[in-house]
């Protein structure tokens, strides 16, 4: 067993957390496989972190005691429970999820003018009760979700394995309550997702707690957290660039290219993890077998290596580079639900207003990992 490296940087300090993308951008280009206590060996460029998400041979995702599925498996596991979740994905279950979605987006824009923290007033309310609606659930199931998320980020930050293991108790609670309280009102698998995954079969048999409590979590982290981080990215970009404001006004049709744009160049998502299944050489550097690897997305999606003018919004470059949505075996299955959000967000916050401008009296306040995006966005609607 080697001794543990060197660490090349801190991804908790002071320097890094004030931007995050300012300092993925500095490793990237100095240090692009790079080693920390916090986060080990770290990958951040575009040619690294496919290799590593395409390899998961080389590169497993098999990272974590809890259960985790099926982000959390390698094939021939993650092969088997796949096509259980991306039957909740489909093209049309996701057209027919539209008109829900923009009820809420139009409700929630409409109530916004003046002066708005658009993260408390838009982003958060959106993520959440878009969730709840997606999963069938009623709304005041909303505020549980959203404090639990909170409480996971805030535990995950701190890397408290106890307060994790606790809190991921909760939410197991959580969803074996709103179950059982969904059928006895009378939910069936059409009107209720979390019903339907009851109903779900693998190996030939019916999921157990753990598998389907794993599923909900990921949906959950993902949608609300995600979600909620994309759209206040997207806000705030809107409101610094008035010339792409404009041109999305004149053209609503470049919504969604333009949501997966932006969020190329601020990225909603930071990191995944995977684990070394033998010694690898990478960037330069040797990784032995076992090594924690953390994949960059926020770098990777910035690199000049493959997007000229990194900096720059285009809407003339190769989708099938943009790992917003992750590549590989592992890519989101929940991408058209959550492209679809976005450009139902976007659409109506231009369709529903005249202008949007930053709050010359309170600049946005920068989101700290494991978030991204923005903590505040403070903008002028009219």
């Amino acid at each position: 067993m080697n001794d543990t490296p060197t660490p090349d940087w801190d991804p908790r300090s002071q320097e890094v957390q004030s931007d995050q993308r300012v300092a993925y951008d500095h490793m990237r280009e100095t240090c692009p496989v790079a080693f920390s206590d916090y986060m080990h060996w770290s990958l951040f460029r575009h040619g690294d972190v496919m290799r590593a998400v395409q390899d998961h041979e080389t590169f497993s995702n098999v990272v974590s005691q809890r259960l985790t599925v099926p982000n959390g498996m390698d094939p021939p596991e993650h092969t088997a429970w796949r096509p259980i979740v991306e039957k909740y994905f489909t093209q049309s279950r996701v057209d027919a999820f539209e008109p829900t979605c923009r009820e809420i987006a139009v409700d929630l824009i409409d109530a916004q003018r003046g002066k708005v923290e658009l993260m408390g007033a838009l982003a958060h309310p959106f993520a959440v009760r878009v969730q709840c609606a997606f999963l069938g659930w009623p709304e005041d199931l909303a505020q549980a979700l959203r404090d639990w998320v909170a409480r996971n980020h805030q535990a995950t930050l701190a890397r408290d394995h106890a307060a994790m293991t606790r809190i991921a108790g909760e939410f197991q609670t959580l969803i074996r309550d709103t179950i059982a309280a969904r059928v006895a009102a009378g939910a069936t698998p059409e009107t209720d997702v979390a019903v339907a995954l009851t109903h779900e079969t693998v190996h030939g048999r019916p999921l157990n707690e753990d598998e389907l409590t794993s599923i909900l979590r990921n949906w959950t982290v993902g949608e609300i957290g995600s979600i909620a981080a994309s759209v206040g990215i997207i806000a705030e970009y809107l409101a610094a660039n008035p010339q792409v404001q404009d041109r999305l006004r004149a053209d609503p049709a470049l919504a969604e290219a333009a949501a997966d744009e932006i969020l190329r160049l601020h990225g909603p998502l930071v990191t995944n993890r995977r684990v070394t299944t033998c010694p690898v050489e990478i960037g330069g550097r040797t990784l032995e077998s076992g090594a924690r690897v953390t994949v960059n997305w926020v770098a990777a999606n910035r690199d000049p290596r493959v997007f000229d003018d990194p900096d720059a919004f285009r809407l003339d470059r190769n989708p099938e580079d943009n790992l917003l949505y992750g590549a590989g075996i592992h890519v989101c299955p929940g991408a058209a639900l959550a492209r679809m959000e976005l450009r139902v967000v976007l659409e109506e916050l231009l369709a529903r207003t005249s202008s949007i401008t930053c709050d010359p009296d309170r600049p946005a306040r920068k989101a700290v990992y494991p978030a991204s995006g923005f903590h505040e966005v403070h903008v002028l609607m009219r």
